[in-house]
């Protein structure tokens, strides 16, 4: 009987993890996507949409669909995900990995200003007085970022947000990474950009924002990566397949 692996995906490292498995004959792979995105990417093998309900939910599940282990790749910022797939695999006796990207780490000639909550973000950008500001934190949480006095706002999203927050000035950018070095710079000078504000993802498919803004000396400020649980933990593809296989021979 094949082995049965659970995915907990929509991460760049979790769609190439999913096709570099899909086809062994010595394994079902199956993704489960969180469903916040109306079009989401299609992975490689099985997939699921939507929520578990919880740990009592994801535990059902594993124990229901025999899952042998567990790669938990989804976002840097999906904390409750993490939290839930500890308690889960512990209860269900599901081995578990944590695959993710590191962050990013500024340059001496960066100009990060690190915070940990929107809140802060809105409050820096403020005190800094910007004036054109590319916002990159996802549709979700835009809501600290309305009614912002003199402050320009390039909203830069996948899906377009539903319902439409107010927003004194600003523009809606609906694109989906990666975006490349000279696209990055065409569109800071053709939209003036001064101040970026994002979370710390880490990986290559956004970063060429930061090089932008280092070239052009402008503010960025960097909201920093939830607390994690301590657990087992590979930072690419390559080491996730590796534990996998050790699991699978035991």
């Amino acid at each position: 009987m094949n082995k049965q692996l659970l995915i907990l995906g929509g991460t760049t490292e979790a769609y190439a993890l999913a096709e570099a498995l899909a086809l062994r004959d010595d394994l079902r792979v199956i993704t489960s996507l969180a469903g916040r995105t109306a079009q989401p990417r299609i992975p490689a093998g099985e997939w699921r949409s939507g929520g578990f309900g919880g740990v009592a939910g994801l535990t059902t599940y594993l124990r229901e669909q025999r899952i042998d282990a567990v790669i938990d790749a989804t976002h840097p910022f999906a904390a409750a995900m993490t939290w839930n797939a500890l308690e889960s695999c512990a209860a269900a006796e599901v081995p578990l990995l944590r695959l993710e990207r590191p962050a990013w780490i500024a340059a001496p000639e960066d100009r990060w200003e690190l915070v940990t909550d929107w809140a802060e973000a809105r409050a820096a950008l403020i005190t800094n007085g910007a004036q054109r500001v590319l916002l990159a934190v996802g549709r979700q949480e835009l809501a600290p970022f309305t009614e912002l006095p003199d402050i320009w706002l390039l909203i830069r999203v996948v899906t377009a947000p539903d319902p439409l927050l107010h927003f004194p000035a600003s523009q809606i950018l609906l694109a989906r990474g990666p975006f490349d070095l000279a696209g990055e710079r065409e569109l800071f000078t053709a939209h003036n950009i001064d101040t970026i504000v994002c979370k710390n993802s880490g990986g290559d498919a956004t970063a060429a924002k930061l090089i932008v803004a280092r070239e052009r000396n402008l503010h960025v400020i960097m909201r920093q990566r939830p607390p994690r649980p301590a657990q087992e933990l590979a930072i690419t593809v390559a080491e996730s397949i590796h534990w996998l296989n050790r699991q699978l021979a035991t």
